[in-house]
């Protein structure tokens, strides 16, 4: 039976984490035997794996201390392919397979936009995190970026030919995903239609840039009667509140900090708004589309207008610009476009599709339809 190892590091609550386990799910349902590889695997994320796929904690807490645990399950196990997430995991990955000596096939994802998210970094800071990857990515057999604009980015910085590299979309929409947004959620806002709910997600750090759209929504309330509900933690908690309370519009704004559902709340809003700074595919914004919510973003590197079709799906507004994405906001909840036309948009962020698009990546596309689904392999592992 067809083996396929993927290995990622779970550092917390992220899209990335969530985007692997879908693709995992994709995998399993072919029936391929799938080996979890994993860094800090005491992940929520953890908790609900597919019957079928097997967990194997490598013991460590850092991608840099992943290589000889890998080496030796390489060595053990053989598995015919690996899909590794991440830069740090990639170069990991290409180490433990040259020490193995095991002809394994390496194909690594990258998720976000490198250059953006090193754009405050120069000198040797910067080239710590570009030089490894000159050096070590020429080895991986293939390099999947999240969309165009992270395949551009990073084919500047790694020199890689284009065949090297290649565009997957995200395993966004999922039959759990209509599941969990049909979900209650108890909050007086959700209750009280007859003021507008716009609706953000994500971690509160300077890539989301929600101080922005703290002050978009202040355009937006001078305008109309609204509510913004932002879900996630992070360091800027404080920075929002105080900047909410400036400007005047504290009692409209809640931050009820994470949510392992935010779909629910996503399907009840009127509008959702993703203000960052850099993504590499903004998973939320696809989500957002998927369950037919109208939504304004600004055009980050890299993923927005992609997602939005240069703004045919969506309004796209200049990074850092308040006023622009609250007068987007006004827009668009003045003339929404209809669900069905924004679900339609991400159908190519399904998980069948980008399982199938992996799969043929990693070489595997020929055997995952010949793989019976198989339930004695389920559970943990040992390397």
């Amino acid at each position: 039976m067809t083996r396929l190892a993927v290995f990622i590091s779970f550092s917390g609550e992220g899209g990335v984490e969530r985007m692997v386990l879908n693709l995992v799910e994709g995998f399993a349902a072919r029936g391929l035997q799938v080996d979890l590889l994993a860094i800090r695997a005491d992940s929520a994320h953890l908790g609900h794996l597919p019957e079928g796929v097997r967990l194997i904690d490598l013991g460590v807490r850092h991608s840099g201390l992943a290589v000889f645990p890998l080496m030796r399950y390489l060595r053990r196990h053989r598995p015919q392919a690996m899909l590794v997430a991440k830069d740090r995991a990639i170069r990991a990955a290409v180490l433990a397979r040259a020490l193995a000596r095991v002809p394994v096939r390496i194909v690594g994802r990258l998720g976000t936009n490198l250059s953006a998210a090193l754009e405050d970094r120069a000198g040797v800071s910067r080239w710590l995190r570009v030089a490894p990857m000159r050096w070590f990515y020429p080895a991986v057999d293939k390099v999947i970026c999240v969309s165009d604009g992270v395949r551009e980015d990073t084919a500047r910085l790694t020199g890689l030919p284009a065949a090297q590299l290649g565009v997957i979309r995200n395993p966004v929409v999922t039959p759990r995903l209509a599941e969990m947004a049909a979900e209650s959620v108890d909050h007086p806002w959700l209750a009280d239609r007859s003021v507008p709910l716009v609706l953000a997600a994500g971690r509160l750090t300077e890539q989301k840039d929600f101080p922005t759209l703290v002050r978009a929504f202040a355009v937006l309330r001078r305008a109309r009667p609204a509510r913004l509900v932002i879900l996630g933690d992070g360091r800027q908690r404080k920075t929002l509140e105080a900047l909410a309370v400036e400007l005047g519009v504290a009692d409209a704004i809640a931050l009820p900090g994470f949510t392992p559902n935010p779909y629910a709340w996503m399907a009840k809003a009127d509008l959702f708004v993703l203000s960052s700074a850099w993504e590499g595919s903004p998973n939320v914004l696809t989500e957002a589309l998927a369950l037919g919510v109208p939504s304004v973003a600004t055009d980050c590197p890299s993923g927005p207008r992609e997602v939005l079709a240069g703004g045919r799906f969506g309004a796209l507004v200049p990074v850092g610009d308040a006023a622009g994405l609250g007068q987007a906001m006004i827009d668009t909840l003045a003339a929404p476009l209809p669900a069905e036309v924004l679900k339609s948009a991400v159908a190519e962020y399904s998980r069948e599709a980008s399982a199938s698009a992996y799969l043929a990546a990693l070489g595997l596309d020929a055997e995952a339809g010949d793989n019976a689904p198989r339930e004695a392999d389920a559970g943990h592992g040992e390397l």
